[in-house]
């Protein structure tokens, strides 16, 4: 049975669909501007080269030069990275730590929520979108899953690279999960597991780094307020990554 009961396992069910699409609709609506976010990429482009890090050219060819294996790796990384990902380990948390559950979902929560206003205000194209500076769309050359395929382009924004959502959310799962299994190797893996979906994502030419900082910035913001919010209640602040409940 539901640690909980089957009410709230409903309730919580329901927040997270609900979110979910709520999410992707609203996320589809704010593609306003096809060349605002063309500028914008092309502003992070030349901000890279100018710190001499345009690194993500370098990634792809050697993902595209490897093949076969890795590149479906990287590939159904960027898929399954979000919400299966995602869904899965909040649904462990749940059953298996639920003391933990509703810290967790909250962070997830808010920081997708501040991630939906930057797409709004600052609409930026990813690095698959400019084939001129070389790179290359994986997901459309080597995947049968791309952002032409059917549902997928109906709910997508094209424009959504800024800040990178993927970035933020393996971030929190990667520590969420380190910090609540019990394998040393499943908390090896789970440490690791940021890093990974930040190489694919790169890998994939879905976002450059400077997307991917952007969204371990909105996880540090989120975890900060929402630590702010309980210590009002306990009269400290600490941030949720900091909390000796974990």
């Amino acid at each position: 049975l539901p640690p909980r009961g089957w009410g709230d396992f409903g309730l919580q069910l329901l927040i997270w669909f609900g979110f979910g699409l709520a999410y992707q609709l609203a996320r589809g609506f704010a593609d306003r501007g096809p060349l605002e976010a063309f500028e914008n990429g092309r502003a992070v482009i030349g901000a890279e080269r100018a710190l001499h890090a345009l690194v993500e050219l370098d990634v792809q060819r050697v993902i595209l030069e490897s093949g076969g294996a890795v590149l479906v790796a990287v590939n159904w990384t960027y898929w399954f990275a979000q919400f299966p990902v995602i869904g899965l380990a909040l649904l462990w948390i749940y059953f298996c730590r639920n003391d933990a559950f509703t810290r967790v979902r909250n962070w997830v929560l808010a920081t997708n929520t501040l991630a939906l206003v930057g797409y709004v205000f600052m609409p930026t194209a990813p690095p698959r979108l400019f084939p001129e500076e070389g790179f290359v769309d994986t997901l459309a050359v080597s995947a049968a899953l791309n952002h032409g395929s059917g549902l997928v382009e109906l709910a997508s924004n094209p424009f959504a690279a800024m800040p990178s959502v993927h970035a933020a959310d393996a971030l929190i799962i990667g520590f969420a999960m380190a910090m609540l299994v019990r394998s040393r190797w499943a908390r090896v893996l789970w440490t690791l597991w940021p890093s990974w979906v930040w190489f694919s994502v790169m890998a994939t030419g879905n976002h450059f780094w400077l997307d991917i900082a952007a969204g371990v910035g909105l996880v540090v913001v989120a975890g900060t307020w929402l630590a702010w919010m309980e210590s009002r209640r306990e009269g400290e602040v600490e941030p949720v990554w900091n909390d000796k409940r974990w």
